[in-house]
């Protein structure tokens, strides 16, 4: 009689869990639940596999490079983060105070000067030197930390707000002393050319899973292609990002500010310098054109 003297379900549960693997009573009909139960048990008591021995961790370079190298060893910073720490602590300023490094946990992030630093380091370093375990062991965080911060500050780094500030449009006084420079080291007929643009290739580590191909340039390394317009005196008025290493300057060139917005860049007669690769309009001028 079920409905009267048989076991109800719960009782089974209780029986399985208290009694020994052998003494369990086998029903077809609940085979199901047993063989689930036991599972449970089973990873509730053993592991599959020994636990490794951990390998005890060297102290961090990190902290010393911010404080004592930071402040005495000033060419041996700039050899670790290839920038000064004039540059290193502007920077640091300038993102601080970025949406990305803030949270609403109780629990503080990681000081930005760290982030900035980790990312500086794994830039500023190619082949095994930059290799994810090099970095742990430099920085003293563990792999996927360092991911996590490398993310953050490249959010930082890209906002619209933050390349605003970093690369402004050239004032009359940088306009004019560009010009001079020009018209000194050419001809006075050339000094309304005061602008000059290429592109320059970042060549990555390994290829990129997806698309992998179209990351492979002229010269036979993975990379991207990175648009730089600037003065004479190097600094940097305009760039574009985000192209492959197997994008055509030309192509790359028009996504650039000063090739969609050219007029308020430039003024009636001025033009931007430029090699054979890039497309002859009235204001890019090309001297050894084909």
């Amino acid at each position: 009689d079920e409905m009267g003297g048989a076991e109800s379900d719960f009782d089974l549960e209780d029986d399985v869990d208290n009694a020994p693997v052998d003494d369990v009573p086998f029903r077809r009909w609940r085979y199901s639940r047993y063989v689930a139960q036991q599972y449970r048990r089973l990873y509730s008591q053993r592991y599959l596999n020994p636990h490794r021995k951990r390998r005890e961790r060297g102290p961090a370079r990190l902290p010393y490079v911010l404080s004592y190298v930071k402040e005495n060893e000033p060419a041996d910073f700039r050899s670790a983060l290839r920038v000064s720490p004039a540059t290193f602590d502007r920077l640091v300023n300038e993102l601080e105070d970025d949406p990305v490094f803030l949270n609403n946990s109780q629990n503080e992030q990681i000081p930005v000067s760290h982030q900035v630093a980790v990312l500086l380091f794994r830039f500023g370093h190619s082949g095994n030197a930059a290799s994810l375990k090099r970095v742990a062991e430099w920085s003293g965080y563990g792999k996927g930390t360092i991911l996590l911060m490398t993310r953050r500050v490249l959010t930082a780094l890209l906002r619209p707000e933050f390349l605003k500030r970093a690369i402004p449009s050239p004032t009359e006084e940088e306009r004019e002393a560009a010009k001079k420079w020009v018209e000194e080291h050419s001809c006075y007929a050339w000094r309304n050319g005061w602008l000059f643009v290429d592109g320059t290739l970042i060549p990555l580590y390994f290829r990129p899973y997806w698309f992998g191909e179209a990351y492979f340039d002229r010269k036979c390394n993975y990379s991207l292609n990175i648009q730089i317009i600037s003065l004479a005196n190097l600094r940097i008025v305009d760039i574009g990002y985000g192209f492959t290493g197997s994008t055509h300057d030309a192509t790359a060139w028009l996504q650039t500010n000063l090739a969609k917005e050219h007029d308020t860049f430039l003024r009636p007669g001025e033009f931007v310098w430029a090699d054979s690769a890039y497309p002859i309009k009235t204001w890019v001028v090309a001297p050894y054109k084909k």
